[in-house]
């Protein structure tokens, strides 16, 4: 029987951040802004036949939390509601906060829990050496994949020392 032998040394590196992020808000900005600026020097690249951006969002998951209070301020019930665009998840929560026959249902009045509110968000890059990396953001946590080179773990560590929401 064959073993299986090593090919490549591919990495992750987590990074636990010492506060959540916020908010949603936050959590947006942050993202938006690694795709729109490219800090980390990433080029387009083809594949498939198609051209890909530098630095893209292949994935996003908001969830969204609200909990249901008596008048004596005990919850008398909760739900989560997912949603994949950080407009869905905010016109979503909206329409949970206003929707009186679920609030009536539950035996309370709606109200977020954004401290228990989960987002991530995995941004797609590729590295002018020809890598293609992984970059998944959570409220709590940043997550570097699939990469080999440590100067892309470096490029990208120097870069979220300099980011305060990821200290």
């Amino acid at each position: 029987m064959g073993d299986f032998v090593q090919h490549t040394d591919v990495k992750s590196a987590v990074r636990a951040l010492a506060n959540p992020i916020e908010d949603i808000a936050a959590f947006d900005a942050l993202v938006q802004s690694i795709v729109s600026t490219n800090p980390f020097g990433c080029v387009s690249y083809i594949s498939a036949g198609v051209t890909h951006a530098p630095v893209e969002k292949t994935k996003e998951s908001y969830v969204a939390k609200i909990v249901y209070q008596n008048s004596d301020a005990k919850v008398v019930g909760s739900l989560s509601d997912k949603y994949d665009t950080v407009a869905g998840f905010n016109a979503g929560a909206a329409a949970l906060l206003a929707n009186t026959p679920l609030a009536t249902a539950h035996g309370g009045t709606a109200a977020r829990d954004s401290d228990t509110e989960t987002y991530s968000a995995t941004l797609k890059c590729y590295d002018p050496n020809g890598e293609l990396y992984n970059l998944t953001f959570t409220r709590s946590q940043v997550t570097l994949s699939s990469y080999m080179d440590d100067a892309i773990r470096a490029k990208v560590e120097t870069w979220a020392d300099t980011v305060p929401a990821l200290a």
